[in-house]
Parts: structure tokens; sequence; C-alpha cells
């Protein structure tokens, strides 16, 4: 959501509004907040063949490749994949259309697909891939921003990046429909410190950043202290009988290819 800081941080890479980088303060929450889903998650990838279709800057499929058997990265984005390349030597990276996903029938046993299927124009057909690359029984991993607490009361996205966003019923349909089955939706949520940082800045450190970012205004020195200081630890994984997944921040569906 900081689309207007474009600082490179510690990647090289430009951030743009759709793709989150490690090493920029400003951009540490929503770093962190995507960092926690890949550490939760990782050892569902451990000894596997992975595909992460849409890996962005690539910090996360470095993550993955530290347990899997062989991580294949794939993004459209030329300067990303150069740079997912030269940075990243333990990832396979490929550039294509996750449209049409470069890989044969059946060669995957996990397909991580984090944060990137809201900016996908037809989701439908992204998910008929990812079941067409999946061995059977294969795990989809997937996150979202929640519709209804990210763009609340709008009929559109409030990301400029973002084509559509989907509550949680919305998600499992799709992914139903698409040839899987769930076997789980978790949310993210903020833990007790952030909720104590929301106390702090007028009830949401999310809207203190948004707010500053829309204005293109300069961060007090107790927001980007606080922003800075965000922890993966700070956000908690909770699951359908935790917490009502309708209040999440971010989706978290694990499926089945059948």
């Amino acid at each position: 959501m900081s689309a207007f800081v474009t600082d490179a941080g510690d990647s090289g890479l430009p951030l743009t509004g759709e793709r989150t980088i490690p090493g920029l303060a400003e951009e540490n929450y929503w770093f962190r907040r995507h960092e926690v889903v890949y550490r939760r998650l990782l050892d569902l990838c451990a000894g596997r063949e992975v595909l992460e279709a849409g890996c962005g800057e690539g910090y996360g499929a470095d993550l993955i490749a530290s347990v899997a058997r062989r991580v294949v990265a794939v993004d459209y984005d030329e300067a990303t994949v150069a740079h997912v390349q030269a940075r990243y030597p333990r990832v396979t990276m490929l550039a294509g259309n996750l449209a049409a996903l470069p890989l044969p029938d059946a060669s995957a046993d996990v397909v991580v697909n984090f944060q990137v299927i809201e900016h996908l124009w037809d989701q439908p057909q992204f998910v008929a891939e990812c079941a067409r690359v999946l061995r059977p029984g294969g795990l989809l991993l997937m996150s979202t921003p929640n519709r209804i607490t990210f763009s609340p009361g709008r009929d559109t996205p409030i990301n400029p990046f973002h084509t559509r966003e989907l509550n949680a019923a919305e998600l499992a349909e799709l992914l139903t429909g698409g040839g899987f089955q769930m076997r789980s939706m978790s949310g993210v949520f903020h833990g007790s410190g952030l909720v104590a940082m929301d106390e702090r800045h007028g009830g949401s450190i999310i809207d203190a950043q948004i707010e500053r970012a829309l204005a293109d205004a300069a961060w007090s020195d107790d927001l980007l202290a606080d922003v800075a200081a965000v922890r993966c630890e700070d956000f908690a994984l909770l699951d359908e009988g935790e917490r009502d997944i309708d209040d999440s921040l971010d989706l978290v569906a694990i499926a089945v290819r059948v």
C-alpha cells in the first residue's frame, strides 16, 4: 500500500505498490504481514518440488528454497526476473504469464501464491493452471487480502493494482470450482503488540500509513518507529474455529488438487 514510497530498500527493486520489498522502514509492516504466512506454511514445502507463481522480489521463494527439494519461481516482470536470478541463486527463475504457466502438467508438489490472485484479471484461469501443474494430491497455498476488511464498503478495490478482491467464501468457491478440495481457511490478525500500535495511532496503524501515502505526507517519528519495529511474530494466523475469518486482514487457504 506504500505506493508513493519509491526507494529500493535492500532489494535493489523500486517499490511500486504491486509488491512488497525487504529493508525499507516505511514498508516493514506490509513486508512482515506477508512474511508471516511464508514462515507459518514453510513446513508444507519441506522436501517437495515447489512452484511460486508470482514471486515478486523473491525473498519468499528463497526462504522456501531453504527447505524444499527444488523451487521454481515465475513472474512476468523482466526486471524482477533478472533481480531474482542475480540475488537468489538457489531459486530457478522463469519469466511467464500466470494464465499460462511455463511448466509441464503434473510437475509440482506445491504451488505457492501469496498476495497475487487479487492482481489477476482471469482468476479462474489461473486456478485451472495451478491444478494442471500440480500432481494429484498436491497442495495450493494461497493468501490474499480479505475484501471485507481491506476495501470495506467499496465496490472496487482501494488498491489500484488490484483487479478483484475476495472474501473467504468467494475464495473457497474459486478454488473448489477449479478442481481443488479445501483443507483449511485461516486468517491473519493483529497480535497484542499491533493492537497496542493501533491504539497509539488513532485506532488503526494501517489507516495511519495509508493516509500519509495518499497525501504524500511526511511520516511522524513515532509512526515510522512503530512500523519499523513490526516483526512477523506480531501477527497471528488463526483458524476458523479460533476467530471469525471475515474479521481477518488476509485470507490464507490450503487446498488439495483432486
